[in-house]
């Protein structure tokens, strides 16, 4: 009997959930699941599980050899300047004489840090100007260097604002939380195009490669919340200079809203050969936006 292919989902999230949806028939998932009460939606997915702790060195000895394709999506810690969590997972991946033959990391285009609106592009060296990018940076480096060791496949996948229909910052309107006056450039991504990049990712392009995962939207922090705020009927947020708007909101919001980039993604319709379903924010929007009229009608 055939043995089928293997695949080890590391930070088995909404997105991995989605991207599993995308795989061929064939092949047999591995989902990597830190909480008791999330190993059933795994299965019903027709995953094994296994149970296990990128926080806790000793759970994670059951993983080495356990497939030849993983995918690592799992986030750093909140504070520091390293992730440790990335650390472990590859010293587990390294141990016993079967080693994995080819992984995805996903990682964030916030190890750019502020361009001012610059495009930029996968070869534009690093320059994280907070805690979040320079834990990110170290992560890609550490996974660099475990695929450089061990002779790994590996493919970096940087991507900005994750978003889908069921996934918007409604709330933030909600909230009120100002915006700034200034434009600070933003890019996005559909979790499901971002899904179907996991698959493609794992066999195409080069190895040791990054890759921008962005759509085509071209938008300003202003201009998004402008159009949900327009597609939900909600007050439009209020503008002030960029100093102000930053002292009204909450940090996390805050490091957002002081970078501005635009992302070139030339090597992902090039060399990965994804045609986005979802090409721009506007589009899933004025989709919206007629399914809520449609219904109210």
């Amino acid at each position: 009997m055939k043995r089928r292919a293997r695949l080890l989902v590391v930070g088995a999230g909404e997105v991995a959930a989605r991207a599993v949806r995308f795989l061929p028939k064939g092949v047999a998932v591995i989902a990597l699941v830190r909480r008791p009460e999330a190993a059933p939606a795994w299965r019903a997915r027709g995953a094994k599980v296994v149970l296990a702790d990128l926080d806790d060195q000793r759970s994670l000895r059951r993983i080495a050899g356990l497939a030849p394709w993983v995918w690592m999506l799992a986030p750093p810690p909140g504070e520091g300047m390293d992730d440790p969590r990335s650390k472990r997972l590859a010293a587990a991946l390294a141990r016993g004489g079967r080693r994995p033959r080819r992984l995805v990391y996903v990682g964030t285009s916030g190890i750019y840090g502020d361009r001012g609106g610059a495009w930029v592009r996968e070869s534009d060296p690093p320059r994280p100007q907070t805690g979040r990018g320079k834990r990110r940076l170290a992560a890609e480096r550490r996974w660099r260097a475990f695929a450089r060791r061990l002779g790994v496949w590996l493919a970096i996948l940087r991507a900005p604002g994750i978003y889908a229909e069921d996934r918007l910052p409604l709330e933030r309107l909600r909230r009120g939380w100002p915006l700034p006056q200034e434009p600070v450039w933003t890019n996005h991504i559909h979790a499901d195009d971002l899904a179907r990049v996991l698959w493609l990712a794992t066999f195409r392009g080069a190895s040791l490669r990054a890759y921008h995962v962005v759509d085509q939207s071209g938008l300003t922090l202003r201009e998004f919340y402008e159009r949900l705020a327009e597609t939900f009927d909600l007050p439009l947020p209020p503008r002030l200079p960029l100093a102000e708007a930053l002292a009204a909101v909450p940090p996390a919001v805050a490091s957002f809203m002081r970078e501005s980039r635009r992302l070139h993604s030339t090597r992902l319709r090039a060399e990965l050969r994804l045609r986005l379903r979802h090409p721009t924010v506007e589009g899933v929007l004025a989709a919206l936006a007629h399914r809520r009229e449609t219904k109210g009608a």
